[in-house]
């Protein structure tokens, strides 16, 4: 069974197996967490990136789906880049931001992962509400069939980790 751990702080500071990114599609850095995993992680996950996009990701990485990289500097062993989906009052895209989750955990599997750090995908500059996006993640990793050991949404702000706290309880 998975134990689900929740962290106030940077998620480029943890220490797991493998740290997710909440990247965007193109998987050339951007802002928010996907900025600071590039800065922090340094120039070999770029260099990654730039080699998927080079071979199997021409047109970037679709949304739902991910990839994993080298974790660069950063105290994993790898980078799992999802693409979360931008939140629309009028169109449900929760599969999708459903399926960061999953498709995470199925290369977290792939890997040998047994510690998987994760952001609170799409809740950035994508506006994905914070209560909605708890219930959702917190839904998958509680229902995913997964070798993963130990799951820890890295949170941060008290806003978010009182979302994913109340989604524990």
């Amino acid at each position: 069974m998975t134990t689900i751990t929740l962290v106030k702080g940077d998620i480029t500071r943890q220490s797991a197996d493998a740290i997710v990114n909440a990247a965007n599609s193109s998987l050339l850095g951007g802002g928010g967490v996907d900025g600071a995993i590039h800065r922090r992680g340094g120039p070999e996950i770029l260099a990654a990136c730039r080699a998927l996009r080079a071979s199997h990701y021409g047109k970037g990485l679709a949304t739902g789906k991910a990839v994993a990289t080298t974790a660069g500097e950063l105290d994993a062993r790898w980078v799992i880049h999802t693409v979360g989906p931008v939140f629309s009052a009028t169109d449900d895209r929760s599969d999708q931001l459903a399926s960061c989750y999953r498709e995470s955990l199925r290369i977290a599997d792939e890997l040998g992962a047994r510690t998987v750090a994760f952001p609170a995908i799409s809740t950035g500059i994508f506006r994905w509400p914070m209560e909605d996006a708890a219930r959702i993640a917190v839904g998958v990793v509680r229902e995913a069939e997964t070798t993963v050991e130990e799951v820890r949404f890295v949170l941060f702000d008290e806003q978010a980790y009182e979302a994913f706290a109340a989604q524990l309880r």
